[in-house]
């Protein structure tokens, strides 16, 4: 690793009076000033190539019973510092991330309430954009309570956004893209939980948040680092096009609870005039700290099937028996009658299991092995599940014993219900078991609300718990997939047994009515930002009604669609969702899914527009072979692919898996052709995305 640090004061007396400091970014291209008001009230603009990105905007909090950090402030000697390190992931798009950065840290003093109260600004400027956050040092003020976090992003104009509305607990929305000036029309009586009593404005959008300017400039707004703090929302001012944080409340309805020393996440700006600048970017993870992890030999990408689609789609239950008015504490499954509908049976995972292993399978997700499951979804009861008894049909130790025999693992499951409190109380002897048997990947979900009643998904306390489950797992050596949990925000590099999130509506809400197809084509520039997500591609079925009693949903996608996916939506952890027997039916697609790594050592985002289509090429990190994926929206395209990313000095075998011509993710939707050629970096092919449609190339040398 190489690191170079530079420490220069700057030219600026103590105390200046209104002195604008300024900060560019390595290349020159970002510029960011920031200056105190005649009132002391901090702001910050930011330039691209001289074209303005954030127009004035002012910095600072409301604190409860005390008075407002937001001016007054006299400003001391800001310190420069510059960065420029390379580091290496434990897993990732590229096996090497280089954080080069210049970064300038504000000291500010404001004298309030009879002491003097110390608050410092730190920003960054990268080349493909900024990132700012408060830091309270050691001081006399010890602690106190965020009212209100008043940080501003004040946009230039009237841009087209893609953004989902604010909500405290869930980002399962679909997404929709407007002009910002269309956001409050859109959004009022969108969101699934009511704001109206806690100050959210009906213009509030969460991040990340993807923006393009008239003018041709991509940019995005979200936060990095979010530890032991509220997820940050954004209002907007419709009139003057203004954001401001707003931070998710707890119970109470405050904010935040601080003792200093403390730093808040990081608040970030990316912005660059081609889209796929935007997709490559490691913004995000650089502002994250580096892993705190002594040992990751054993955090490793995974591919997985599931006993998990057939629940989905009504095929089959999660519970084992029909009861009403369930009490896990009295019941006795002993007397209980089967409902001959529980897909977590001994006979139905052996056969996952062997379906699985002979696909070369890292591992089986089962959800539904646990008692609880018979009354539960939204009932907010505090005691649902015990996450260590297994339903009578499921015997744990055999099914583990049977995976081993086979050569894979079983992943585990842990849904929460929403119950904080009963899950760390089980939480130990849970894990616990995990290692007993030897699970080392657990997915987590919260679906409901949140307990105690009244608590968010996003406060303080969840996102506090949240990463205590992770540094729990950690010490177990288990990796986390959390779904449900707070968006992430690019603490897998710090904690990389995170390997997974949900936070947004994904392969499961194409059997609840289904997905755009643009959708898969907006999450990459959206959702995926913070980090991985557990997508769950891989669906070759496409008319639910055909096998799942009563569910007529549609999944809006091709077969090259869903090839695709394990290309365009990044992830360690990746599924294939389908059912075994689906899969037999097309196996010369599923050679595909196979075939394709989850790792990689160097990833080109070759073209991209969000809303419309992305085309991403990756090379495998245990090989010189590369993988190429195509996903489109509504629109057919043609699309012209330059393979001069490959090595010039070698041969490949392309096998290339795309739409046929008529193909159509309504009307013909499983239509697929497979092709072999020989290719190298010279070679252009033609190749046809249907609408709701893409392609997947394997290229492996020869």
């Amino acid at each position: 690793m190489k690191k170079i640090v530079l420490n220069l004061i700057a030219c600026a007396v103590a105390f200046p009076s209104f002195a604008t400091e300024t900060l560019t970014s390595p290349d020159g291209n970002i510029k960011l000033t920031f200056d105190l008001t005649k009132a002391g009230v901090p702001e910050y603009t930011v330039q691209y190539h001289g074209k303005p990105v954030i127009l004035p905007s002012t910095l600072g909090f409301e604190i409860k019973d005390e008075a407002p950090l937001t001016s007054g402030f006299k400003q001391g000697k800001p310190v420069f510092t510059s960065v420029d390190e390379t580091w290496a992931p434990v897993w990732g798009e590229n096996d090497s991330i280089v954080n080069k950065y210049n970064q300038m840290t504000v000291p500010l003093t404001q004298k309030a309430d009879g002491m003097t109260r110390k608050m410092n600004i730190v920003f960054r400027a990268y080349d493909d954009g900024i990132g700012f956050r408060y830091e309270f040092p050691a001081q006399k003020w010890k602690g106190f309570t965020i009212a209100d976090e008043a940080s501003q992003m004040a946009m230039t104009g009237d841009h087209t956004a893609w953004w989902i509305p604010g909500d405290y607990d869930t980002q399962e929305y679909k997404y929709t893209r407007s002009r910002l000036s269309e956001i409050r029309a859109t959004s009022e009586g969108a969101r699934m939980h009511n704001l109206s009593q806690t100050g959210f404005s009906p213009t509030g959008v969460q991040t990340s948040l993807m923006l393009k300017t008239d003018d041709g400039l991509y940019i995005n707004l979200h936060e990095a680092a979010l530890i032991d703090y509220p997820a940050m929302h954004l209002n907007l001012d419709d009139t003057n096009m203004v954001f401001t944080s707003w931070l998710t409340p707890d119970i109470n309805g405050d904010k935040a609870v601080v003792t200093t020393p403390f730093k808040t996440p990081w608040r970030t700006v990316m912005v660059s005039d081609k889209a796929t600048d935007i997709l490559a970017s490691d913004l995000i993870l650089n502002l994250n700290d580096p892993c705190v992890l002594d040992d990751t030999s054993w955090i490793h990408p995974t591919k997985y099937m599931g006993v998990w689609w057939e629940m989905i789609t009504n095929k089959s239950s999660w519970a084992y028996c029909d009861a009403e008015n369930f009490d896990l504490a009295t019941f006795d499954y002993s007397k209980a009658t089967p409902n001959n509908r529980h897909g977590a049976n001994n006979d139905n995972v052996r056969r996952y299991i062997d379906f699985a292993a002979e696909a070369g399978m890292d591992q089986l997700l089962i959800e539904g092995w646990n008692i609880g499951w018979e009354d539960w979804s939204g009932k907010e009861k505090e005691y649902v599940f015990d996450f260590l008894t297994p339903y009578p049909d499921f015997d744990i130790a055999a099914l583990n014993d049977y995976a081993k025999s086979k050569g894979i693992k079983l992943m585990m499951h842990h849904e929460t219900s929403g119950s904080i409190p009963n899950y760390e109380k089980y939480i130990d002897r849970a894990y616990d078991l995990m290692n007993h048997y030897g699970y080392d990947a657990v997915k987590s979900g919260y679906v409901g609300n949140i307990l105690p009643k009244g608590e968010n998904h996003y406060n303080q306390k969840s996102v506090r718990h949240y990463l205590e489950c992770v540094k729990k797992a950690a010490d177990k050596h288990i990796m986390v997939n959390g779904h449900e949990a707070v968006r992430p925000t690019g603490l897998c590099r710090t904690y990389p047994n995170l390997v997974g999130n949900e936070s947004a509506c994904g392969t499961e809400y194409q059997s609840f009515g289904g997905l755009p197809t643009a959708h898969v084509t907006i999450l990459p520039f959206t959702r995926l930002q913070g980090g991985p997500m557990d997508y769950t591609p891989g669906i070759f079925r496409m008319n639910l009604s055909e096998f799942a009693p009563g569910n007529t949903s549609h999944v809006n996608s091709t077969v090259a669609n869903q090839l695709a996916l394990y290309l365009t939506m990044y992830s360690p952890l990746q599924m294939a969702a389908d059912f075994p027997e689906h899969y037999a039916e097309k196996a010369d697609a599923f050679q595909f899914i196979k075939d394709v790594p989850v790792d990689w050592s160097k990833s080109v985002y070759i073209d991209a527009e969000p809303g419309e289509f992305i085309v991403v090429a990756r090379k495998d990190k245990k090989s010189d072979d590369w993988y190429v994926g195509g996903v489109n929206a509504e629109d057919s395209r043609e699309f012209t692919l330059n393979l001069d990313f490959l090595d010039p000095s070698k041969t490949y075998e392309a096998t290339i898996y795309s739409d046929t011509d008529d193909a159509h993710y309504l009307t013909n939707p499983e239509s697929y052709q497979i092709t072999r050629r020989k290719a190298g970096a010279s070679s252009v092919m033609k190749l046809h995305m249907a609408p709701g449609g893409g392609f997947a190339i394997s290229l492996k040398e020869i």
